[in-house]
Order: structure tokens, then sequence, then C-alpha cells
């Protein structure tokens, strides 16, 4: 059991701290919010709507989530406050035409690629990767990178 001739214990060794935090990691966080619906944790497919809070869905999981009615269903935490298909607003995303992702035969042995995305700023080019803040247009459903928005100064789509 230790400690049964010649060992002098340390204090470190004899008391237990607390136990530390797992930390969340914040790259894969980022793929998940741009990659995978925020209800139905499926790849984001077109068509794509966005809440007014930003997050992501596919546009069928936000339809089956609003027709089903029963009353077992667990409450979803991240569509609780979109309570009709008007909370919801499709986006019209921009494709990068350096993103290869559906276009290959995928077998389960090819490395996915998460930091190239599948849509792009349409003004400035910068990647729907995580890296850079989007914002998108109530109205219209176009979606832009901030940098973009910041240098057209404009109140109005730029389509």
């Amino acid at each position: 059991m230790g400690c049964d001739g010649g060992t002098i214990p340390k204090r470190h060794e004899l008391v237990k701290g607390p136990r530390k935090v797992e930390k969340v990691d914040k790259v894969a966080e980022l793929v998940a919010r741009w990659f995978y619906c925020a209800l139905s944790q499926e790849k984001l497919r077109r068509p794509i709507v966005a809440c007014e809070l930003g997050r992501l869905y596919n546009k069928d999981a936000i339809l089956e989530f609003l027709l089903d009615k029963s009353p077992d269903k667990t409450p979803m935490e991240s569509a609780s406050h979109i309570k009709s298909i008007k909370n919801v607003t499709e986006l019209q995303l921009a494709d990068n035409p350096a993103w290869s992702g559906d276009k290959e035969s995928i077998k389960g042995d090819k490395y996915d690629e998460l930091q190239s995305a599948q849509f792009i700023c349409p003004v400035v080019g910068l990647e729907m990767n995580g890296r850079h803040r989007f914002c998108f247009l109530r109205n219209c459903g176009c979606v832009f990178s901030e940098r973009a928005l910041k240098e057209i100064k404009s109140e109005v789509c730029h389509k």
C-alpha cells in the first residue's frame, strides 16, 4: 500500500485537488456551427435558413420541427424560439469555387477538409468557415462578410 519503508510522501501525492474542467475545442465548435445544422446536427445543405440569433438550419429540419405537434416531443433548445416559418430567413449563399466537398465520391476513407468552406462572401471573397463574421439581410436573405458591409456602407443589397 505504500509508505512502508523509506519513502516520504509529498502533499500532492496525498491530497487530491479539484478536477480540471474540460475545455471545449474552439475550432471544433466553429466547425459545428458553420458546417452542421443546429437542430438536426446533419451537414448543412441547400436550402439553408437562419434565425435572428444567427444559427444555421436545414430548411427541412425546421419544417419537421414546426410540424411535429406530438405532446411527447422534447423541446429542442436550439430552436425553441422559432414559432413559425416567418421567424427564419432563407439565405442566398454564394458557392465557393475552391470547395470540392460533395463533388467527389465519399466512401468514408477520405479526409474531410473542414478548413475550406462551402460558401464565400460574394463581395470580398472570404470563406464562411467561422474565422470571419458574417451577416445576412433579413429582407432578401443575402449573406455578406462583416468586412464587406463596412466597405460598402449602403442600406440596400448590392444585388
